[in-house]
Order: structure tokens, then sequence, then C-alpha cells
């Protein structure tokens, strides 16, 4: 796919991978949607990407999910069919299992799964009438296995790689393409928008350890453009997929090692 001058929605824009992803597709022509909660912020967003005249706001919660299909709807009339749906947005959790509230956790699966499944949805009926687009589910090394105090957070990114994995065979004779993006660490303010088991955010620093955003973003962007079904980016801590896979004994020891409770 060359992204130029292709229509791309970005959720989760206003920061973090999201927020570098807007750089990093700007940069390659791309023309984008920029939505999350925080307006003032996507408007600075915006204002940073190159031609900012070609890129538009849209606010949007995804923890309201009446409101998901409207939003896509009036994206759609106002700047054309989405070529590209880059479901970012997202929130973590801090919390066992045991000791976080129902609450929360439906809270991060209607955020985390919902929304993402929600809006494409909402926007494939027009890549089907096309015959082209692709959609783009940013996940986590978490999609893979979970870890310590991030139980919720982890089932919803599986449930996305069980969803996006059989859209992905179903839209194929519609020429519609799926990137499952799994990042590892990444330097995002992620932390400070955990969720403790009552549902009040972490509110630490931001993510110190792990590659920065944009080296993030080029590798999700590059993914996209040869329309690659899956893509794992980080550091060391990849490694964890493979020894699940091949040494599980080996994986089990370096969950409580290096994630440890």
């Amino acid at each position: 796919m060359d992204i130029r001058d292709r229509r791309v929605w970005i959720t989760g824009a206003s920061s973090g991978i999201g927020e570098a992803l807007a750089y990093e597709l700007s940069d390659r022509g791309a023309r984008l949607v920029l939505s999350s909660r925080r307006e003032e912020a996507l408007h600075e967003v915006r204002r940073r990407c190159p031609r900012p005249d070609d890129h538009v706001v849209q606010t949007l919660d995804l923890a309201e999910p009446g409101s998901l299909r409207r939003t896509a709807e009036t994206v759609q009339m106002d700047v054309g069919p989405v070529d590209v749906l880059v479901n970012n947005g997202g929130i973590s959790q801090r919390g066992t299992a045991a000791e976080t509230d129902m609450d929360v956790v439906r809270r991060i699966m209607e955020v985390n799964f919902f929304g993402a499944v929600q809006l494409t949805k909402a926007v494939l009926p027009t890549m089907i009438d096309r015959q082209e687009g692709h959609i783009v589910a940013v996940s986590s090394l978490a999609g893979k296995f979970g870890t310590p105090l991030r139980s919720s957070y982890a089932a919803s990114k599986h449930a996305l790689h069980g969803w996006f994995d059989s859209l992905r065979v179903e839209a194929h004779d519609d020429g519609i393409g799926v990137t499952l993006a799994c990042p590892g660490f990444v330097k995002t303010n992620v932390v400070s928008n955990a969720l403790y088991p009552d549902g009040t955010p972490l509110g630490e620093e931001a993510e110190e350890k792990g590659i920065p955003p944009r080296q993030c973003a080029t590798a999700i962007a590059e993914a996209i453009e040869r329309e690659t079904p899956e893509v794992t980016v980080g550091g060391w801590e990849t490694i964890a997929v493979y020894a699940k896979r091949f040494v599980p004994s080996l994986f089990r020891r370096m969950i409580r090692q290096y994630y440890g409770a």
C-alpha cells in the first residue's frame, strides 16, 4: 500500500504511540483523522504534523460505546471513506486479578477490545464496497502472554488477536488487509494512565524503559505499507514470545523475574 494521500484514522492520537504514528504517517503523505478524548492535545499534535491543514481532529471516547458509530459516520461524511483505521487507543492496568474490581475489568475490555471492534465494524462496509482498505489493531506483547498485575489488560489484548485474526481471513477476498502490531516496552505515558484495582489512575511518570515511540511508529507504518499481518516491536523483552513457544519452563521463570509483581 502506498500511504500517500490515503485517509488514515488514528485513535489514541494525542500521545504516545498514536502521536508518533501521526507524525510518521503524515511524513509519508497520509491525510489524518486524529482522535482521542483530549481535543486540545489533538490540535497540538495536528499543528506539529507536516501539512497540518490536511489533517482533522475528531474527539472520541472509547468508553462510550453508544457514541462510536455516530462518530464514525461523522468522520466518513466529513473526510470521506477511511482507507486505513488504526485502533490504537487503550488503557492499561496495575492490579492483581484477585483485587481488581469487575467494573475495572469491564472498562478495560470496553476501551481496549469492544471499542476497536465497534469502530472497525463501522468503517468496514465502505471498505468492502470499494474492495480495499486496511485495519490496524495496536495490541501488545501482552496479547501473546499474560504478566503479573495486568490480567485484564492481557485478556483484552488476547481478545484483539482472536477477533482480528478471524477478520483477516474473512476480509481477504474483499481486498482488506489486517495488521496486528505488538509493541513491547515503549517510552509512553501508558503507566500514568494505568488503572489501580479500584479504577483510579496510577498517575506515575512515563515509562522510562523501552524504545522511543517514533521507532515503534516507524515499524508500524512500514507494516501497513507492506501489508504485514503481524509485527512485533521492542527490545530484549520480545524474546519472551519465542521462549513461551519453544522453552515454556524458561519463559515462566523469565516472567517471574522480569515482570514480577
